[in-house]
């Protein structure tokens, strides 16, 4: 990178300075003169009278705003824009009506300076106003700051002699000449057109989500391809638009293919991991899984992870590799409907055919437990100490949980088994101290030593 070293450049800076310098000193002679001396007091005066009618209205105004309840949030937020800067939409409507009123009474030039005065305040509260609608704060203040320049600029009829002085501030990039006028273009060109292709997403993102026709994992591969596009388009378009040459991009591409080939491979992997995960539907927002320990449903579909909440209101960002690669459960993939298993044991000295009966009953007397799918109970083994069995049930809200219902059919069988004497047994065990003194069974042991 080389700074331009043309002497002409310099040399139209500094005729472009010492131009502007000039106006400036004509400028200020110009306020001696009588009638402009007498703008700027009128000027003085209106900004007097608006900080008078801030100080009387302002208080009413703010305490009319707090009866108004339920009101919609954009209104609210409107009137207190409006109330922030009321001392500038007072200077800016008296000083409207009397320069109108003076243009009509007197020469235009004798109210010169009172019309560039208002014209300044009222191009100010337009972009405080229309800057509100940009989100991020950074961005809003270098918005609103740079237009607040270049409206005083075009008002003061300066904008020939800045762009001159932005353009001859120039380096060169090989063969291409790099401008500060360029850069101004291209960043209010480029702001232009993100922040519109921001509008359009949000606005067709919402209607796509409201579209039931549509999948959920459809949408939101649907959202994510509309707004690579748009962002695409508009900084592509943005930079054609202010003549650079895009071919230097390749390059760029090359080297960011280079870094992503030895730093970015688990970014990249868990990219396409997500298209594919999008693609093939093997999940979806609203499912519930399970991943090794985490058992919850998914609340979002990222680019990079898939965001699952479980029933203890933690968030685990899960990367869309793990997915693709480890066992997932999908407990609602295919369908709703989910079965859950228990195990029980009960004495041998109760009648099977009696036990399975009562466990169905019970089980089916759970809310949760689904009546179209009945509950089956089987014998699935002979223990140590008990006949055990297995009781099988379906639900078909695995959001709601699955060791609660577990608790509550195992808390049906209790009661149930309780009021019709079936015994759940458990291991007994008999320990015999042998060298108990008490103990008449003790065999002699026999002692060599003894005569």
């Amino acid at each position: 990178m080389a700074i331009d070293p043309s002497t002409s450049a310099t040399e139209q800076a500094q005729d472009i300075a010492l131009s502007l310098w000039a106006q400036g000193q004509g400028f200020m002679l110009a306020l001696l003169r009588t009638w402009n001396t007498y703008q700027v007091l009128i000027i003085l005066g209106l900004i007097l009278v608006a900080h008078l009618l801030r100080a009387v209205l302002g208080p009413r105004l703010h305490e009319w705003m707090r009866t108004r309840e339920g009101w919609p949030k954009w209104r609210i937020r409107l009137l207190v824009m409006v109330h922030r800067r009321l001392r500038l939409i007072f200077f800016v409507a008296l000083g409207w009506i009397t320069y109108g009123i003076m243009q009509e009474v007197t020469w235009p030039s004798r109210s010169y300076l009172i019309g560039i005065a208002v014209s300044l305040g009222t191009a100010w509260l337009v972009i405080a106003f229309v800057t509100r609608l940009i989100v991020n704060g950074f961005v809003r203040g270098v918005v609103r700051y740079a237009g607040w320049t270049w409206a005083t600029l075009i008002i003061l009829g300066l904008t020939d002699e800045a762009q001159s002085l932005m353009d001859s501030l120039a380096v060169h990039l090989g063969d291409t000449r790099l401008s500060v006028w360029l850069v101004a273009q291209a960043m209010v060109i480029l702001g232009a057109l993100l922040f519109a292709a921001r509008l359009v997403s949000t606005t067709t993102s919402g209607r796509i989500r409201q579209n039931e026709q549509i999948s959920p994992s459809m949408q939101v591969l649907a959202v994510k391809l509309l707004q690579v596009t748009l962002y695409g388009a508009a900084f592509f378009i943005g930079l054609r638009t202010v003549g650079v040459d895009l071919t230097g991009l390749a390059f760029l591409s090359g080297a960011i293919g280079v870094g992503i080939g030895f730093g970015l491979q688990k970014v990249v992997s868990n990219l396409v991991s997500g298209v594919i995960i999008l693609l093939d539907k093997s999940i979806k927002p609203g499912d519930v899984i399970s991943l090794g320990e985490t058992f919850g449903w998914i609340n979002a579909l990222g680019a990079r992870y898939v965001s699952v909440v479980t029933r203890d209101g933690k968030e685990y960002l899960i990367p869309n590799e793990d997915l693709i690669t480890s066992q997932v459960v999908n407990w609602s993939h295919s369908n709703e409907f989910v079965r859950l298993d228990i195990h029980f044991g009960t004495a041998y000295g109760d009648d099977p055919h009696k036990v399975r009966k009562i466990a169905i009953e019970a089980a089916s007397a759970v809310p949760r437990v689904l009546a179209m799918k009945e509950p089956v109970c089987h014998i699935v083994g002979f223990g140590d100490s008990s006949v055990d069995y297995i009781l099988r049930f379906w639900i078909r809200d695995p959001t709601q949980g699955l060791t609660n219902i577990r608790g509550n059919v195992y808390l049906a069988l209790w009661d149930a088994f309780h009021d019709n004497g079936i015994s759940i047994p458990f291991p007994q065990r008999e320990v015999r101290m042998l060298n108990d003194p008490e103990d008449i069974s003790r065999p002699t042991r026999f002692n060599p030593a003894e005569p």
